[in-house]
């Protein structure tokens, strides 16, 4: 019997593969179309969107699953931060959807196994301002585009920092993952954090940018390669002014000017090229 129900749970999973998989993939312009109808109240553009993305939720619930917990939970999850993600995806952003919904995703999947692993639940109210938080911080880090501090989420709440760092120490300390693990002074205790720092594909994101402006960058004569690198930081140096280049080139103000103009026209002629670069297809 338990053999049968294994063949089916097996099944069923397999006939939801095949099934997200008929959705076909979309293009950056074509999300960038959906959107601009989402935000005009497509509920058609909206689902189109959401089944073009399932297969991303089924390839991260695949890296989250463990004995303990089932795929079809961290899918069900996932699939609620993809859909939190279409409806607030903005077309004025210009980034992959890919890109955007996987943080999302990842979030919802991440408080999933948060709560699920969880020895003590919090208070009903306790829980509310937990959901507050999260929801503040999910706006503050668009807005602000950087993760933003506890004293900031509580400004934004009207409450006091010490409320929010004590609602997040409840919410996120160490927790056992087995039963009777950390029985002991001595015991190791494995933990299970929920991540915000690191995104792997906003460093991918990065780091293709970075390369593909480089790539670019060796198309341009060498005084225009290098008056685009000072100017631009794309070094890691400091900003220069016109006057700093031209000592640095041995040549006039005027002329590092013209070199920038001309080297920044040459730049947009690779525009599709560099576009590519950034937003590559992470599915």
């Amino acid at each position: 019997m338990g053999k049968n129900n294994f063949t089916d749970h097996k099944d069923i999973l397999e006939t939801y593969f095949r099934q997200v998989k008929t959705f076909a993939l979309l293009s950056f312009d074509e999300e960038l179309e959906l959107s601009r109808r989402i935000q005009e109240g497509d509920s058609l553009a909206l689902d189109k969107l959401i089944n073009a993305n399932l297969r991303l939720v089924a390839k991260i619930a695949k890296f989250y699953c463990s004995p303990d917990v089932s795929i079809e939970d961290l899918i069900q999850e996932g699939n609620l931060g993809l859909i939190q993600a279409a409806k607030k995806y903005d077309y004025n952003k210009n980034v992959r959807f890919c890109t955007y919904a996987s943080w999302w995703i990842k979030q919802s999947v991440c408080r999933y196994l948060s709560n699920k692993h969880r020895l003590v639940r919090l208070p009903q109210q306790k829980e509310e301002v937990l959901r507050k938080i999260q929801r503040t911080y999910h706006a503050l880090s668009q807005t602000l585009m950087s993760q933003p501090s506890n004293t900031e989420i509580a400004d934004e709440l009207g409450i006091s920092v010490q409320e929010v760092d004590n609602v997040i120490n409840m919410s996120s300390g160490p927790l056992s993952l087995e039963p009777g693990y950390n029985e002991g002074e001595n015991s190791p205790v494995p933990v299970m954090h929920e991540e915000n720092k690191y995104c792997p594909e906003r460093n991918l994101l990065r780091k293709s940018s970075r390369d593909g402006t480089r790539r670019i960058l060796n198309r341009l004569k060498e005084s225009e390669k290098w008056v685009l690198i000072y100017r631009f930081q794309l070094n890691g140096c400091c900003r220069h002014t016109l006057r700093e280049i031209s000592n640095k080139l041995d040549i006039s103000p005027e002329t590092v000017r013209q070199i920038e103009i001309r080297a920044l026209k040459k730049m947009r002629t690779h525009a599709n090229d560099l576009m590519d670069c950034v937003y590559t297809e992470a599915i």
